[in-house]
């Protein structure tokens, strides 16, 4: 419509008879090419989603209350009668024999690599995208993380190229389901049988996820779950290792609990048998998880109602990559990432240096969008310093092969980082798809207005 006056709106309502709201809106646009554009809040312009719109995660009602207030009164406060409850409420849940409640997600993950025989110099193989502790629990155990890099549709690991990272030394295969979207299961077990490879599952942000429909922390070995704040099941921090393998199950309890054979809900001889932490909950955490658990599934139907809205708002939005379910998956929608394209909007800089610009002005709009991972695994100072706890080690260990971490070797993990953006408050209950469609308006608002940023002053700070 060149040439053509157009009103444009903020947030899509118009308020009558309010002459200042009148006075912002105009004061609030600017003309472009005969087009009225909406001048964007990081330049001035008026905020579109209003501080308060958006509502904390998580909800806490009289439910939370009760369990975490009976936990209170009675008298074990340590690894208490919740915590009993809360694994096998969570192990009929997800639909395993075996669950552990323990002191987080990473605490989990440690004690699968434990529990699945990973000893001094035996490599693990880990997507090159992922947090920390995805690869950091293989250095707990004196084990070397080998990497691989992600395919950018799925942001999982590329299951094409784990067979060319095994070695002699592999011994296990970490899949993550980042962001709750199911790993391809099936292609990774195929690959784990024909090298004899234990499976761990790092379902930390998967809650309920599913492949086939089947739910993740089902199809490996063993898997960890985290229940920290952000997370789809919280309970402030805290996690759980699911297994149906009794042997796993019996090893992983001795890293738990200082290395003895028998646990707080035996009667123990306080002997340390093996190499062991306190990786244990405590009940006034697992009474708040098991609270939260009652409400799991109206949450993740909550979640799935508000991606789709806002999937249905940024659709056909120039210069984005919205998240999908591939055919047999069902996402929970922990995170909705978006990847920016850059060359779309003209730009040949640095891509960080772009997204972080877009980034600042849709935070300046009111919505809660952010980085999750800023840098892929191999980059990070550990791994290149190849010195977790001295010496060098593990990876100077004189069981351990050389690995090489070159960065450049993950070139779609660090697309992925570089263009990345996402978001899971907004999303969350108690929000709702109106919710989601205004932070949809808020990031279409400045795509729409990208010409007004200054990238290299935005993207620098």
């Amino acid at each position: 419509m060149q040439g053509e006056v157009q009103k444009v709106k903020i947030g899509g309502f118009k308020r009558e008879g309010r002459g200042k709201r009148k006075q912002n809106l105009a004061e609030s646009t600017l003309i472009k090419g005969g087009i009225m554009a909406e001048k964007l809040a990081i330049n001035g312009g008026e905020r579109l989603i209003s501080e308060g719109f958006i509502k904390p995660w998580p909800p806490i009602d009289e439910i939370d209350r009760k369990y975490v207030l009976e936990s209170l009164q009675q008298t074990n406060h340590a690894f208490g009668p919740n915590c009993r409850a809360f694994e096998k409420e969570f192990a009929q849940w997800n639909g395993n024999k075996y669950a552990i409640t323990t002191n987080s997600g990473t605490a989990a993950l440690h004690m699968a690599v434990a529990a699945c025989d990973c000893s001094a110099g035996d490599q693990v193989i880990v997507p090159a995208y992922s947090w920390s502790s995805s690869a950091t629990c293989v250095l707990h155990h004196n084990c070397i993380p080998v990497f691989v890099d992600i395919d950018f549709d799925t942001m999982n690991i590329d299951t094409k190229k784990i067979e060319d990272a095994i070695t002699e030394k592999t011994k296990a295969i970490i899949v993550v389901h980042l962001h709750g979207l199911a790993v391809n299961m099936d292609e990774v077990l195929k690959i784990a049988k024909k090298y004899h490879l234990k499976v761990i599952e790092d379902c930390c942000q998967a809650h309920g996820a599913e492949f086939k429909g089947k739910k993740v922390g089902l199809w490996g070995d063993c898997a960890a779950f985290s229940f920290n704040q952000n997370k789809c099941l919280c309970s402030g921090e805290g996690g759980m290792l699911v297994t149906d393998n009794e042997e796993i199950y019996k090893k992983a309890l001795m890293l738990w609990s200082f290395g003895e054979t028998r646990t707080p809900f035996e009667k123990r001889d306080y002997h340390a048998y093996a190499l062991g932490w306190m990786y244990r909950n405590n009940d006034l955490t697992a009474a708040f998880g098991r609270a939260q658990l009652t409400k799991l599934d109206r949450y993740l139907e909550i979640q799935k109602q508000n991606a789709s809205a806002l999937t249905e708002e940024l659709k056909g939005t120039k210069g984005l990559i919205l998240p999908y379910e591939p055919e047999n998956h069902k996402h929970n929608w922990y995170n909705y990432t978006i990847r920016l394209v850059p060359e779309e909007f003209g730009w040949k800089g640095n891509l960080q240096k772009f997204r972080n610009a877009v980034m600042k002005a849709i935070q300046a709009e009111g919505a809660n969008v952010s980085v999750w991972q800023n840098f892929i695994l191999p980059r990070m100072t550990v791994f290149q310093a190849k010195n977790a706890y001295g010496n060098g080690c593990p990876w100077s260990c004189q069981y351990s092969k050389p690995v090489t971490y070159d960065p450049d070797a993950y070139i779609v993990a660090q697309r992925h980082t570089d263009t990345h953006f996402g978001m899971t408050e907004p999303l969350r209950a108690p929000n709702g798809p109106e919710v989601a469609v205004m932070v949809g308006k808020a990031i279409k608002k400045v795509i729409n207005n990208i010409d007004s940023l200054d990238i290299e002053k935005l993207g620098s700070n």
